[in-house]
């Protein structure tokens, strides 16, 4: 199955400068319709008016954690099936159980680059 790149792709972060880096890696590998939200709450407003095809979220953000938005994401039965991928800086073994345990689609330890971005986002969503 063919991945379609058009689809909406919502990136999260709170750091401006991650938000840049990861639509920049998004963009080599053809994804097209990158759109962002600075923390969890504004990212669970985004998933509400619009549908995505996946969503990018770091884990530690304020006031809304990654991993909140991720409860929030897959409790909500519109939303509970969307790929969702993780990011952090923490590759603590709890850390990664506990994304598991919420659902998480798949998780990415920063630093990371291009072709760790595409296999993770192909593992999650076929390969493109």
């Amino acid at each position: 199955m063919a991945v379609d790149m058009s689809m909406r792709v919502l990136i999260v972060d709170d750091y401006k400068t991650m938000l840049r880096i990861i639509r920049n890696l998004l963009r080599q590998l053809g994804f097209e319709n990158v759109e962002e939200a600075t923390d969890g709450s504004a990212a669970l407003h985004k998933l509400r008016e619009a549908p995505y095809g996946l969503v990018i979220s770091d884990w530690n953000m304020e006031p809304m954690t990654g991993l909140q938005l991720l409860r929030e994401v897959r409790a909500d039965s519109q939303l509970k099936a969307l790929p969702f991928i993780m990011i952090t800086a923490e590759s603590k073994k709890e850390n990664v159980v506990t994304a598991k345990e919420a659902g998480v689609s798949n998780y990415i330890v920063k630093p990371f680059n291009a072709a760790t971005l595409k296999s993770k986002i192909e593992a999650v969503i076929g390969s493109f």
